[in-house]
C-alpha cells in the first residue's frame, strides 16, 4: 500500500493543565489563558486531560464550562474521562450543562475499565465496596442512552416542581452531544468496540502490540479495524495524537529540558513493554524542519485529518506557549493545515509571536 501525503484540516492540542499545589488558581487561570490564545491563533480545538490525585485539572467538565466563557469557536474537549468512576447519568448532567454554555462546542473523550487509582481512591469515589462495580464499555453505552434526550418512564410519567409539570429526561438536553463522544482506544478490541457503538477514535502515542512489534504497523491496524467496523454509516472522526516539540524559538534552557524529557522516554520506544505488550510512540522534539520530516514518514499521519498535539507535563507557562505557537507557524502549515481563524475570514487572523518568541527576537536583536 503506497503512503498517502498528509493532509491535515484539523489541528488541535491536549493540555495536563498542571498547577503549583499552593496555588493552582494561577496554574488554571494560566490554562484557560492557553486556551484563548490557541484560540486567537486558530487552532481547532483545546483538550485537557482528567487526573485525579495530581495537580492537574481532576474535573474536566468544570474546566471545560469556565473555557467556554473565554472562548467563542475552538472544541473544548476532554482527554480522556475514565468512565469507571462517574455516573452516566449524574455526568450526562455535567456535560450536557457544559455543552450548553459552550453552545455545542464539547468533545468528550472517555475511557472505559478499571479505572487508575482505584485501590487508592476506590472506597472513597463509591463510599464502599467496588469490587462489584461494571467498569466496562456498557458504562459508556448507558451515557450514550442519557444523552440521547429519550424520556423516562411511560407516555403519563411527569415530575412536578413548583410552578411546572413536565415529562421527566436529562437536563438540560443538548442535542448532537451524544454525537459528539469519543472513545481512547490502544487495543484491537476497544477500538472495534468504539466502531460499531459509532463513537469517535481517538489514538495516540500508545498503542497495544497485539500483532505487531512495529507502533506504526499496529496502529495502522486499529486505523483500518475502526474503519471496517462502522456499522450505520454515521460520520465519525479520527484524532491522531503525537507528542510534538519544536524547539526552533525556544531558549536555551527550554531546548535543553526539551531534550532531557525526550531522553527520559526513549527507552520506552524500543521494545514492547509490560505483558500486555504495550507500544509508545517516539517523542517529537527539535527543529521543525526535522519533525516535518518525521510527521511526513509517519504513515499514521497520512491516513487522518485531525492531528492533535499532546503537550508534556511541568513545562512553564511561555514554554506551552512556543511549542503551540511554533507548530502553527513552522508545522502545520506544511501538513495542509490553515488556521481557522483564516477559514472564516476573521480579521486580524495573522498568528501573532507568543511572549517567549517575542523576547528571544528582542534578545537576538539587542545581541546584533
Amino acid at each position: 500500500m503506497s503512503q498517502s501525503t498528509p493532509a491535515i484540516s484539523s489541528l488541535a492540542f491536549l493540555t495536563p493543565g498542571n498547577f503549583p499545589d499552593d496555588d493552582p488558581a494561577s496554574g488554571l487561570e494560566a490554562t484557560l489563558r492557553l486556551f484563548e490564545r490557541a484560540e486567537a491563533w486558530g487552532f481547532d480545538g483545546a483538550w485537557v486531560r482528567q487526573r485525579h490525585l495530581e495537580h492537574g485539572i481532576s474535573s474536566a467538565t468544570v474546566f471545560l464550562a469556565a473555557a467556554s466563557q473565554r472562548t467563542s469557536t475552538i472544541e473544548l474537549g476532554t482527554g480522556v474521562i475514565p468512565i469507571g468512576y462517574e455516573s452516566p447519568f449524574r455526568l450526562g448532567e455535567d456535560l450536557s450543562t457544559a455543552d450548553v454554555l459552550a453552545q455545542g462546542r464539547l468533545q468528550v473523550g472517555l475511557s472505559a475499565g478499571r479505572p487508575p487509582h482505584a485501590d487508592l481512591i476506590g472506597d472513597l469515589v463509591f463510599d464502599g465496596d467496588w469490587e462489584s462495580h461494571d467498569f466496562s464499555h456498557a458504562r459508556i453505552e448507558r451515557l450514550a442512552a442519557n444523552l440521547s434526550g429519550g424520556f423516562i418512564g411511560d407516555e403519563d410519567t411527569v415530575v412536578h416542581s413548583p410552578g411546572n409539570v413536565q415529562r421527566p429526561r436529562l437536563q438540560p438536553h443538548s442535542p448532537g452531544l451524544v454525537d459528539r463522544l469519543w472513545y481512547g482506544a490502544g487495543s484491537r478490541r476497544s477500538t472495534e468496540w468504539a466502531a460499531r457503538n459509532g463513537l469517535n477514535l481517538l489514538t495516540g502515542n500508545i498503542v497495544a502490540g497485539e500483532e505487531s512489534d512495529d507502533f506504526v504497523t499496529a496502529q495502522l491496524a486499529n486505523l483500518a479495524a475502526y474503519r471496517a467496523g462502522r456499522g450505520d454509516g454515521r460520520p465519525t472522526r479520527v484524532a491522531l495524537g503525537r507528542v510534538i516539540v519544536p524547539t526552533d524559538s525556544a531558549d536555551a534552557s527550554s531546548r535543553r529540558r526539551y531534550r532531557a524529557f525526550e531522553e527520559s522516554r526513549r527507552a520506552r520506544t524500543l521494545a514492547p513493554q509490560g505483558e500486555r505488550r504495550t507500544l509508545f510512540a517516539p517523542d517529537l522534539v527539535g527543529p521543525s524542519e526535522e519533525i516535518l520530516e518525521r510527521l511526513v514518514a509517519d504513515a499514521v499521519v497520512g491516513e487522518v485529518s485531525e492531528l492533535r498535539l499532546e503537550l508534556p507535563y511541568e513545562l512553564s507557562d511561555e514554554e506551552y506557549e512556543q511549542i503551540l505557537h511554533d507548530v502553527a507557524t513552522l508545522v502545520a502549515p506544511a501538513l495542509g493545515w490553515a488556521p481557522a481563524t483564516d477559514r472564516a475570514g476573521t480579521a486580524g487572523s495573522t498568528v501573532p509571536g507568543s511572549p517567549l518568541v517575542e523576547r528571544t527576537a528582542a534578545a537576538v536583536a539587542v545581541g546584533a
